[in-house]
C-alpha cells in the first residue's frame, strides 16, 4: 500500500501537460491544450486537456480522468502500479518492501513479465560494460561499428553470455519464475533443460512509449555459428511486436520538434542516425510494417520519410507499406540510398553534413519513386506501362483526403503524359468497390448479425434517479463552493451567506433521501462532512482523489464540450452562464432529484400492494395506500414549485 501522503505528493507533482505530452502532441487552444485521441483513431482533434482542472477528456471516445488515470489507461497499469510511474518520473520516494519470491508469483502476469524484462535489461547491460566477456566481444563489437558510450547507454544495449544458461541460472537463483522466463521468451526449455534463447548475442531491448522494457532482439557475432544473425523476443503479453517500433520512446520528442519521422528497417540504422545527430528515426526492427505502427508515428507526427536500402528486391518486398501510410492520411516521402548501402553503412561512410543533405536532396513523392523503381523493368512494353500506372492508381485512391488525391493525380498526369480524366475515373471506379471501402472501416450496424424476429413489448416507463443524482453531484464539484443566497438576520441583523453545497447538503439531508449509485453517495458524504465542519472541498479535492473511481467521475462531470469564444468578450456580448443562474438551477435541481426519489417509492409501493391484495393484509394496504396518497401530495407540491410542469 502507498500511505496517503506519499499520493498526494504525486498528484501535486504530476501536471498534467507534461504527463499526457510525453505521449501526445498537444497544441495550445485558448486556456486548453488539444491533440489526437490516442485511445482511438481519429483525424480531427477531439482531445482536450485542462491544466486549470487538471483533468483530460475526448469528446470523441468519452475516455476522461486525471494524469493517473491517463498512465492507467494507456500503459494498462493498475492504479498502484500508475502511482509509481509517476512517482519514478517526478523523482518521488516510493517505500516498499523487496519482493520475495511468494510475492512475485502473486502479482499479475502482466507486471511480473515486466519486472523481468526489466531486470534483464539491467544484467545484460551489466554484463557488457562489467563482465571480461561482454567487454571482450560484446563492447568491441558495437565499437567497431563506432557507436559512441553515451549511445549504448541510451538505448540500454547489452550482452548475453555465452554460456547457454548463464542468465535463465541467474534469473532463477534471484527468485524469479521458471514461467515467466518461458513466457517473455528469455529462455527457452527443452524436456527438463532450461537455456537461454540468446546465449552470445548483443542484445537491443525494445522499450515502449513510456520507456519499460517490453522484449529484445540479439544479434550473434560469430559467423561460422549455422543460425540466425537476428532474433527476437516471441509474442507475450507484454510484446507484440506489430504495436510498437524500436526507439519510438528515444525519438518521440525529437519526431514531435522536427515535424517529421524517419522510418528505417533495423536496429542498429537506430543507432548510427543517433551517431550523426537524427534521433527522430525509428524502424520496423526487420518486420513488415502495420497499421498499428504507423498509427503510432501520426500520434506524433503526419509526415514520415521512409529509408530504403539500395536493394531493389528488399525494396519490393516492403513497398506495402507506403500504401498503409498513404491511407492514414499522411504525408509520406521516400529515400533511397546508393546501391549496396544502408543507413548503418552509408551515415559511416560519409560526413554528417553530406548525410543529412544527401536526405534533403533526394526525398521524393512515392509517384517518382515507384515510376523510377519499376520503370526499368517495364522497358517499352505497353502492357507493363499500364500495370505500373495501375499500381499508383491503388496506392492514390487510399488516400483519405480529396485535396491531397486530386494532387497526387496531377503529379501522375504530369510524369506518365496521361489525361487526369482518366486517373479520376480509374481512383473513383476503385474507392466504389465495397472491398475497397471496407478496408478500414470499423464495423457498422449494417455489418452485424441479423437478429432473430422478436415480439414487440409495449413501452413501459421505468423511473430513474441517475440523471438527477448526476446533477446534483456535477453541480457539488463546479459550484459547492460559490454564493447561492444572502440574508440578513432579522434579530442581530447579521448576514447570512448560503453556499450551494450549504443548500443541497440541507435539503437532502432533511428528507433522509440517499443516492443509489455507490460513487455519487461517497462524494455526496465527504460534502456533508466538510459542511459541517464550515469548509468547502475544492474540485481538485475530488479529481485528484485517492479513489480512482471518484477521480474518474469528477473529471468527467467537470469537464466542457464547449469554451465560449475570445470573439463573444471582445465584442463584449452578454452571454448568461451556469454560475449566473445558480439560484434558479440549483433549487430546480434539488426539486428535481426529490421528485425522482418519491417516483421510485411509488414504484416500490405499487408493487408491496399488489402483493398485499394477494395475500389479503388488509392493514397494510391501507397504510400502503395512505402512503401512497401523501407522496402524490408531495409529487403535485413539486410540480407546482417547478411550474406546474408535468413530471414524467
Amino acid at each position: 500500500m502507498i500511505d496517503r501522503s506519499t499520493i498526494e505528493r504525486i498528484l501535486d507533482a504530476a501536471q498534467i501537460v507534461d504527463v499526457i505530452q510525453e505521449f501526445v502532441p498537444l497544441k495550445k487552444r485558448g486556456v486548453n491544450y488539444l491533440g489526437l485521441c490516442p485511445f482511438h483513431n481519429e483525424k480531427t482533434p477531439s482531445f482536450t486537456v485542462s491544466p486549470s482542472k487538471e483533468i483530460f477528456k475526448c469528446f470523441g471516445c468519452g475516455k476522461v480522468g486525471n494524469s493517473v488515470n491517463f498512465i492507467m489507461e494507456h500503459e494498462h497499469l493498475s492504479y498502484p502500479e500508475a502511482l509509481k510511474f509517476l512517482a519514478r518520473k517526478y523523482h518521488i520516494e516510493v517505500i516498499e518492501k523487496e519482493l520475495t519470491a511468494e510475492e512475485l508469483e502473486k502479482q499479475n502476469e502482466r507486471e511480473s513479465l515486466l519486472v523481468l524484462t526489466s531486470y534483464a535489461a539491467r544484467q545484460f547491460a551489466e554484463n557488457l560494460f562489467q563482465s571480461d566477456e561482454g567487454i571482450s566481444v560484446g563492447l568491441t563489437y558495437f565499437r567497431e561499428r563506432g557507436f559512441r558510450q553515451n549511445t549504448l547507454k541510451k538505448f540500454e544495449l547489452g550482452y548475453c553470455f555465452e554460456k547457454r544458461d548463464a542468465f535463465s541460472r541467474r534469473a532463477l537463483d534471484d527468485g524469479y519464475k521458471k514461467d515467466f522466463l518461458l513466457k517473455t521468451g528469455l529462455s527457452i526449455q527443452h524436456e527438463e533443460y532450461i537455456f537461454d534463447r540468446f546465449s552470445g548475442r548483443v542484445m537491443f531491448p525494445v522499450h515502449s512509449l513510456s520507456g519499460q522494457v517490453l522484449g529484445f532482439g540479439g544479434r550473434i557475432l560469430k559467423s561460422d555459428i549455422k543460425t540466425s544473425k537476428y532474433v527476437n523476443s516471441p509474442e507475450s503479453e507484454i510484446y507484440h511486436k506489430s504495436r510498437i517500433l524500436y526507439g519510438i520512446y528515444q525519438a518521440r520528442k525529437a519526431i514531435t520538434q522536427e515535424d517529421r519521422c524517419y522510418l528505417v528497417e533495423g536496429y542498429t540504422d537506430v543507432l548510427s542516425l543517433h551517431e550523426v545527430n537524427i534521433e527522430n528515426v525509428v524502424a520496423s526492427s526487420g518486420t513488415s510494417l502495420t497499421q498499428e505502427q504507423v498509427r503510432l508515428i501520426k500520434r506524433f507526427t503526419p509526415n514520415i520519410t521512409i529509408l530504403y536500402d539500395g536493394d531493389p528486391a528488399g525494396i519490393k518486398a516492403s513497398i506495402r507499406g507506403i500504401d498503409l501510410v498513404l491511407e492514414e492520411g499522411m504525408n509520406v516521402r521516400i529515400v533511397l540510398l546508393p546501391a549496396g548501402e544502408d543507413p548503418d553503412s552509408y551515415s559511416k561512410k560519409v560526413s554528417n553534413e553530406e548525410f543529412t543533405g544527401y536526405l534533403k536532396e533526394k526525398e521524393t513523392d512515392f509517384i517518382r519513386f515507384k515510376t523510377q523503381l519499376l520503370l526499368e523493368e517495364a522497358q517499352n512494353d505497353p502492357v507493363r506501362k499500364a500495370n505500373l500506372i495501375r499500381d499508383i492508381v491503388k496506392s492514390i485512391a487510399v488516400i483519405p483526403e480529396t485535396i491531397t488525391r486530386t494532387i497526387y493525380i496531377k503529379e501522375c498526369s504530369t510524369v506518365w503524359e496521361i489525361s487526369e480524366a482518366v486517373l479520376y475515373h480509374e481512383v473513383n471506379k476503385l474507392r466504389q468497390q465495397r472491398t475497397f471501402q471496407d478496408r478500414n472501416k470499423y464495423p457498422g450496424p449494417e455489418d452485424l448479425p441479423l437478429p432473430p424476429p422478436s415480439v414487440p413489448k409495449p413501452l413501459r416507463y421505468e423511473p430513474s434517479t441517475q440523471f438527477s443524482e448526476k446533477e446534483i453531484i456535477r453541480l457539488l464539484l463546479r459550484f459547492g463552493s460559490a454564493e447561492l443566497e444572502r440574508k440578513i438576520q432579522a434579530e442581530d441583523g447579521q448576514e447570512e451567506v448560503t453556499a450551494v453545497s450549504d443548500y443541497i447538503v440541507r435539503e437532502i439531508t432533511s428528507d433522509d433521501l440517499t443516492f443509489d449509485n455507490s460513487v455519487y453517495a461517497r462524494i455526496f458524504e465527504e460534502f456533508r462532512f466538510c459542511t459541517k465542519l464550515g469548509i468547502f472541498p475544492g474540485d481538485k479535492q475530488f479529481v485528484k482523489h485517492e479513489d480512482p473511481e471518484i477521480s474518474k467521475l469528477s473529471a468527467d462531470l467537470l469537464s466542457d464540450s464547449h469554451e465560449l469564444s475570445r470573439i463573444w468578450k471582445v465584442k463584449h456580448t452578454y452571454v448568461e452562464t451556469e454560475d449566473m443562474k445558480l439560484r434558479d438551477l440549483v433549487p430546480d435541481a434539488v426539486l428535481k432529484f426529490k421528485s425522482d426519489k418519491i417516483k421510485a417509492r411509488l414504484k416500490e409501493i405499487m408493487g408491496q400492494l399488489e402483493e398485499a391484495v394477494k395475500a389479503g393484509d388488509t392493514e397494510t394496504v391501507l397504510a400502503l395506500q395512505k402512503r401512497d396518497q401523501n407522496l402524490k401530495v408531495a409529487l403535485r407540491l413539486i410540480s407546482k414549485k417547478l411550474g406546474n410542469r408535468i413530471l414524467l
